[in-house]
């Protein structure tokens, strides 16, 4: 089953909540971010394909992958992972290339909910309120339902 993206992004504040449940237990979920493979499997929206060129989930590590649109055109992000604890949290900055010099803070929390089931939740913080709007004009909310259907299956597996 699928379950909704809750985008949460209040006007004023520069800042993103984001929560979505997973009819997986914590340590798929966790597994899922924490394998490039994988990751390249189901990150971003449908129809672009996803090159991981670094991705090192531990404390400390970086990460960097880069899509592709069908008709070549490409988008490049990167970031640090400053704090990571398996089946619980990632703290990570997250940078989109096109936009260089905009950098947000993001934590992502796996909530063990029992019988099998983990909802993650984001808290992405941006450098200002105009920064955090143009992520979230961005189509963004499309790209993560789309990537966490894909998720969806690869946990289920």
């Amino acid at each position: 089953m699928t379950h909704p993206v809750h985008v949460d992004a209040p006007a004023g504040v520069p800042f993103i909540d984001i929560t979505r449940e997973f009819d997986a237990p914590v340590s798929r979920l966790f597994a899922a971010h924490a394998d490039p493979a994988l990751v390249a499997r189901w990150m971003g929206p449908d129809g672009l394909g996803t090159d991981v060129t670094e991705w090192d989930f531990v404390s400390g590590g970086r990460w960097s992958f880069q899509q592709t649109e069908p008709d070549g055109e490409t988008y490049a992000f990167r970031g640090t992972f400053h704090t990571v604890r398996t089946d619980e949290l990632a703290i990570q900055t997250f940078e989109f290339l096109g936009f260089p010099d905009v950098v947000s803070i993001e934590t992502l929390r796996f909530v063990d909910l029992g019988d099998g089931r983990t909802r993650l939740e984001i808290h992405s913080v941006y450098p200002t309120v105009e920064a955090r709007d143009g992520m979230v004009a961005s189509d963004m909310e499309r790209g993560l339902t789309e990537g966490y259907a894909r998720l969806d299956a690869i946990v289920a597996a």
